[in-house]
């Protein structure tokens, strides 16, 4: 029998709506008490939590992992070590690899390399169209029998409407969510920035919100159509989230998440040419950010996910116009979402850790995200205090673009335990 003892820390669970200084048992893998000064089991490992908060695993449930295909940029190893080290026990890989993970045998191998790493959970995320080209329903039946726990063709959205209502048709009879990627190809074009005054004075083609506001609504509209369950991915503008604040007051079935550099970073950061704050979709300005921190705050936005995004050091390094989009954030984000949602008192910690438990588990329809009794002893402990300086240098990840790279931050995870297993201790 393998047991550990978690002592004195503040437990936060939010599914269960604990918040208080409590003890926590961890027996063969599962939550096997939650209790004010339990007494240690005989050989159990007990671990002092005072001054720590003790929270179900973190989740995100949006990362790419590049395996296979890209495996210089990031493995499904190195990024289930990014994982642990940030704090996160379960992430869910997005399915546009080399080849996509859009059939059966695809979903497999992600779930056998995941087992093999034996880190974090990684759940794959299986394409909607083969190919992710838009033309074809992917195999959604076969993927959800071997381990997809969504369906996306994140990169792109699924331009024909009418072959995404089919598959949204299709596809809610699995009871898995249908993640957008909301961009309409046609209006962002070239672009590479939030088009506006400043993409004008940088000389760099833009990106305008509507060609994300659009999708949102069109997904919405075939979300209503259909009864599918719909998850809009990465939220960047005012816009989208109105769009989604009116979709839940309807009952529709519609959730959303964004991330990290959305809510720190608007459109100047990109005034220095790095290619670091190049990502899709780009950065806005700082209206859409206020926008974006009370629709955290009033429950429209669900989740907090990082979208991971490894990149070679050599891609990264071309000019801001050829560099291909994406940062990582597996490792910073915590540190940042503390810094932004915490110290700026715009959530409290419950509801912090709520969008990276309770409810991507919710949305994704996983048994985690908890602290319950017999539920899988997944677990993050953070000392909120620890200050610290985002290095990227030292990350766990393979790739190093990180837009964080050299900011002082404080909280940080210290211990993350997966299956009831430590996966990751600082030093």
């Amino acid at each position: 029998m393998i047991e550990i003892l978690i002592k004195g820390g503040r437990v936060i669970d939010p599914a269960n709506g604990l918040d208080g200084v409590a003890d926590v048992l961890l027996t063969n893998g599962r939550i096997a008490a939650v209790k004010p000064k339990l007494e240690p089991p005989a050989g159990a490992e007990v671990i002092d939590a005072t001054g720590l908060i003790v929270s179900p695993g973190l989740i995100d449930m949006h990362v790419h992992l590049r395996e296979p295909g890209s495996e210089l940029e990031e493995t499904i190893a190195s990024g289930s070590r990014a994982a642990v080290a940030g704090g996160f026990t379960t992430v869910c890989a997005m399915p546009n690899t080399d080849p996509c993970t859009d059939n059966e045998g695809a979903v497999e191998f992600v779930v056998s390399r995941a087992r093999a790493a034996d880190l974090a959970n990684v759940l794959p995320i299986g394409a909607i169209t083969v190919g992710r080209k838009g033309e074809q329903m992917a195999e959604l039946g076969q993927m959800v029998r071997a381990g997809a726990v969504a369906f996306s063709d994140d990169g792109d959205s699924v331009r024909n409407s009418g072959l995404l209502r089919q598959c949204l048709t299709y596809g809610k009879m699995f009871g898995k969510p249908f993640i957008s990627h909301a961009e309409d190809k046609d209006l962002s074009g070239s672009g590479v920035m939030h088009a506006g005054p400043l993409s004008a004075r940088l000389g760099l083609s833009g990106i305008p919100a509507a060609a994300e506001e659009i999708i949102v609504a069109r997904d919405i509209m075939l979300a209503r159509m259909t009864g599918a369950k719909l998850h809009i991915a990465h939220l960047s503008t005012a816009g989208s989230c109105d769009l989604v604040r009116r979709a839940k007051a309807a009952g529709l079935s519609v959730s959303a998440e964004v991330t990290p550099h959305h809510l720190a970073l608007t459109e100047e950061s990109v005034a220095g040419f790095d290619p670091n704050f190049k990502m899709s979709p780009p950065l806005r300005t700082a209206a859409d950010v206020a926008a974006l921190k009370a629709g955290l705050k009033d429950g429209t936005i669900d989740c907090l996910a990082s979208d991971h995004a490894p990149h070679e050091q050599e891609e990264k390094d071309l000019e801001f116009a050829f560099a291909p989009f994406g940062v990582i954030g597996l490792e910073s984000s915590l540190g940042i979402l503390i810094r932004e949602l915490i110290d700026s008192k715009i959530l409290s910690w419950p509801e912090l850790l709520a969008k990276l438990t309770a409810n991507p588990a919710r949305v994704l329809g996983l048994d985690r995200g908890t602290l319950s009794v017999g539920v899988p002893a997944d677990l993050t402990l953070i000392n909120p205090t620890l200050e610290w300086t985002i290095d990227a240098r030292r990350f766990e990840s393979k790739s190093r673009n990180c837009p964080f790279h050299g900011q002082k931050v404080r909280g940080k995870a210290v211990v993350t335990i997966v299956g009831g297993k430590v996966k990751y201790r600082a030093s």
